[in-house]
């Protein structure tokens, strides 16, 4: 048992090791301050609830806004260089928020923040889909996975200390602890090797890169977007289950540590698991028919939980958790193998920004639809979502062909080759 722990520990390579750890010092950095960020925005920084609200949701809509062209600045200066910049920029952003006192200066921190985020988005995944060899990537990225949730869960704890304290004083200083994670990072990212892309000249720079545009591609952006639905999810698993489990269940709410609990362990021990024969896109659509299956019969199962007494239903929850999180193990596995083989090479950034802007229309709309569905429709509102996971499963068949449809018309096959796993 011990040794089977310490292999999954062990990083496919020493790149993929390396890689981790800048999943693992974004997320402690990231983790630490979202944990009190509740509680800084109000007390702090003196703002109501539903100001806080309103400036995420603004900052939501300038990171969708920003997504394309900061995949194509990714493209034009390259990932490396890019990603770096964006964890500076982020981390300059973080050493701000102690001065903000207004609801104005947060509005224009939080939009802010979301751009230069959406840079950094582009520009790692980008980086790393170029950077990997190809027979290391999925396995790679699952490491990658892993650190980031215990990255997360770190950060969580470093939160929780901060707001133990009961002192505006120590919350004052959680931006800049986490403006120091980043600075550390964006060290490390300038000492990692450069991605084939950031090896262009001054002169390639300033030139138009070859072929069509992701928005050209309609196999690309629909796979995009129903991989946003598939993304539901983390909908699911953080907001549905527990207002479920709260208004319309026996449980004891308690329980709700104990399932993001199991959630968190899964996701740090069992992403390499769970990419494990993933390696192409034929494999990739395997992993999403497991995960939709997962994500169906977390909702039967959570359903069944409205009838049931005492010990079923804690367990019947807590079994629903597990299966939806496992949904969202073998949905990672299968976008990374997307994101290699159905992308552009020459263009790895745009089409970075461009998945991101379609999956975002393909999840924004969960929350007010899935809750309600839920809560006030009851068993048929539960089979309506779980059918429109099955209605996506099945169209996410055709996407990916017109996907590499459109690579192998368009793109030269010596150039289409690199993105192969």
């Amino acid at each position: 048992m011990l040794a089977t722990v310490l292999r999954q520990a062990r990083p496919p390579s020493p790149l993929a090791g390396r890689l981790a750890l800048q999943s693992l010092l974004f997320a402690l950095g990231e983790g630490a301050f979202m944990t009190g960020s509740a509680v800084f925005f109000t007390q702090i920084v003196g703002l109501s609830a539903a100001q806080v609200g309103l400036g995420l949701t603004c900052a939501g809509v300038a990171a969708f806004l920003a997504a394309l062209p900061m995949g194509k600045l990714v493209d034009r200066f390259g990932p490396k260089r890019m990603w770096a910049v964006s964890a500076a920029g982020q981390a300059a952003m973080f050493a701000v928020w102690p001065f903000i006192t207004d609801f104005y200066g947060y509005v224009a921190m939080a939009v802010c923040m979301e751009i230069i985020g959406a840079l950094g988005q582009a520009a790692h995944g980008a980086y790393t889909i170029d950077v990997l060899p190809p027979e290391e990537r999925v396995k790679s990225r699952a490491y990658m996975y892993s650190a980031l949730n215990l990255g997360f869960t770190l950060g969580a704890l470093t939160g929780g200390v901060a707001l133990a304290f009961h002192s505006n004083d120590v919350l004052h200083a959680l931006p800049w602890f986490t403006t120091v994670v980043f600075l550390v990072n964006a060290v490390a990212v300038t000492r990692l090797p450069r991605a084939s892309h950031d090896n262009r000249t001054p002169e390639e720079r300033k030139r138009k890169i070859p072929g069509p545009g992701p928005l050209r591609n309609p196999g690309w952006l629909l796979t995009s977007f129903f991989a946003g639905v598939f993304w539901t999810n983390q909908v699911l698993l953080n907001v549905v289950i527990p207002l479920w489990l709260i208004e319309q269940t026996d449980a004891p709410r308690v329980l709700l540590a104990f399932l993001f609990g199991t959630n968190t362990v899964m996701c740090i021990f069992l992403p390499m698991a769970a990419a494990r024969g993933v390696h192409d896109v034929p494999t990739a659509l395997k992993a999403v028919r497991i995960s939709s299956t997962l994500f169906v019969i977390s909702c039967l199962i959570t359903m069944a939980t409205h009838d049931t007494v005492g010990w079923i239903t804690i367990a019947l929850v807590w079994l629903g958790h597990v299966t939806v999180t496992g949904a969202e193990l073998y949905l990672s596995a299968a976008g990374w193998t997307f994101d290699a083989e159905l992308m552009d090479p020459r263009q790895r950034g745009a089409y970075q920004g461009s998945a991101e802007f379609a999956a975002t229309l393909g999840k924004v709309w969960a929350p007010a639809v899935y809750t309600f569905l839920a809560m006030n429709w009851g068993a048929a509102g539960w089979l309506i979502i779980a059918g429109i996971i099955v209605l996506a499963t099945v169209g996410i068949h055709p996407a990916t062909r017109m996907a590499r449809r459109f690579l192998t018309e368009r793109v030269p096959s010596e150039t289409a080759g690199t993105g192969s796993t």
